[in-house]
């Protein structure tokens, strides 16, 4: 099928604008302040020079048979990325959808099940439910994979696992993959303990930190490099990098990226709240504060509470109907939380110090726990009364090494 000239600006167009900016990003300085119009932003206007790979880019898609790896994140303004290149006649045969679905409906760790999308027809082959990595039929007479999601820049989370196992995939099978690059919220700094071998699992397949301060497309880069993939194996990877961005800016993402992310503070706060989540203390889920509030029934003192009721996207909260005490986050403003520029320990501490073992912190599986530490270390520190500082220091050299190897893959100015 040909594209007329006309469909062909339309989608030279729409590309430009969303490769370049996102709909309703505003970016700060590391110190809060809105940015003049002297210097550079990230808001939707007129198309930007840059994203130097378009002509490639179009190439390659136009007239193919295409494979999209998207989510509800994967927009152009208001329209996602799959409709509106369905009203421009692009072929795209099948959409593969990583955890929470392909609209970003699902709880997290719910089975997602293949169907049919109700708006176009496509078929939607789920990544997170039988099986997680793409099958050689399921890329039967595919041409190009395109992946569009928002990352946050968090070893843990699930889309960059997605990103490894379809890359390996279109290693095997031969097609070249376009990733669609996108800013991290979290890209401001790196930091947290490098997951050791013997540690790799879906939340963490990367010997990487647990803030590792790049782009999803950089660090796509890096999985090809450092020989990552199943094998050893290279993935024809294209990169469409953002333009006007670098990892000092305060982005604001225009869409929640998972249904228990609402908002720019509880993305900030996941990298050092989501260890909880190998523990019996709720991370918010259950409420509209997901991971700004902590909470546990024999938690003192009892100054704030809570109770996780069935919502979407967790309809079976832990503590479900039980009245929690903890902590209230919701007061802590993103400033204060990005001048860190580190994990904060102290709740995990004060959380284990209390708990353990009268009412068994971590879950009995404590396996789940050291695979989002990507170790036994962390666990065995707090069991041994370490410190916020020893921790950290323990660490410390693993950063600065995993720092000068992030040097090569990056694509904007750094922190």
């Amino acid at each position: 099928m040909s594209l007329n000239a006309h469909k062909v600006m339309n989608l030279i167009n729409i590309f430009q604008i969303f490769i370049i900016c996102l709909p309703g990003i505003s970016c700060q300085t590391p110190q809060g302040k809105q940015q003049t119009a002297n210097v550079p932003q990230m808001t939707i206007a007129e198309p930007q020079p840059g994203a130097t790979d378009i002509p490639q880019y179009l190439h390659l898609l136009r007239n193919k048979s295409v494979a999209c790896v998207v989510n509800h994140s994967s927009r152009i303004g208001g329209v996602h990325l799959v409709d509106s290149l369905y009203r421009l006649g692009i072929q795209i045969k099948v959409v593969f959808a990583p955890e929470h679905g392909f609209r970003g409906g699902a709880d997290a760790g719910e089975h997602i099940a293949d169907e049919k999308d109700r708006a176009t027809g496509i078929p939607i082959i789920s990544l997170y439910g039988d099986k997680k990595k793409p099958s050689e039929n399921d890329l039967a007479g595919i041409d190009v994979i395109l992946f569009d999601i928002q990352d946050v820049g968090v070893r843990f989370y699930t889309y960059i696992s997605t990103l490894h196992l379809l890359m390996e995939s279109c290693a095997e099978s031969k097609i070249p993959l376009i990733l669609l690059d996108r800013p991290n919220p979290n890209g401001y700094y790196a930091d947290g303990p490098v997951l050791q071998p013997g540690y790799q699992s879906f939340v963490g397949m990367h010997p990487i930190p647990v803030v590792y301060g790049m782009t999803i497309g950089e660090l796509a880069q890096m999985i090809n490099g450092e020989n990552w993939l199943a094998n050893q194996a290279h993935c024809d990877l294209h990169v469409i990098p953002c333009t006007q961005y670098d990892h000092t800016m305060t982005y604001h993402l225009p869409i929640a990226p998972s249904p228990n992310l609402p908002n720019l503070r509880s993305v900030l706060l996941y990298p050092s709240i989501c260890f909880f989540e190998g523990t019996h203390v709720s991370v918010g889920r259950g409420t509209d504060r997901q991971f700004q509030i902590l909470g546990h029934p024999g938690y003192t003192p009892e100054s704030f509470s809570f109770t996780p009721q069935s919502k979407p996207g967790a309809t079976k909260p832990p503590h479900h109907g039980v009245q929690l005490f903890g902590t209230d986050l919701t007061s802590l403003t993103i400033d204060e939380i990005r001048a860190w520029k580190k994990l904060n320990m102290k709740w995990l501490i004060e959380y284990h110090r209390q708990l353990d073992p009268t009412d068994h912190f971590f879950l009995e599986k404590t396996d789940f726990f050291d695979k989002l530490a990507g170790s036994d270390a962390l666990r065995n520190q707090l069991e041994a009364g370490w410190t916020q500082e020893q921790i950290r220091d323990s660490w410390a050299n693993d950063i600065a090494h995993f720092l000068e190897l992030r040097k090569k893959y990056l694509l904007y100015p750094d922190f």
